[in-house]
């Protein structure tokens, strides 16, 4: 069985991924449980990840509508 990520390593492969421009800037992510899923990982433990990647400036969370790579 995979040793499950840290949120930092999860906030590093997201932050790549918005650099290469999976998730180009105005978009949408996939939702927290999405992305649980897809990293096998507990909600609380994206949740973090992506407190990481706001605090990196690189998404911004819309109350109710999820969150958004950042357009600055």
């Amino acid at each position: 069985m995979p040793i499950p990520m840290s949120s930092r390593q999860i906030a590093d492969d997201l932050t790549a991924r918005i650099r290469a421009g999976e998730y180009p800037q105005g978009s949408k992510l996939p939702s927290l449980r999405e992305l649980a899923d897809l990293y096998s990982v507990s909600v609380s433990t994206i949740q973090r990840a992506l407190e990481l990647t706001r605090d990196r400036g690189l998404t911004v969370g819309r109350a109710g509508a999820g969150v958004y790579v950042s357009e600055d």
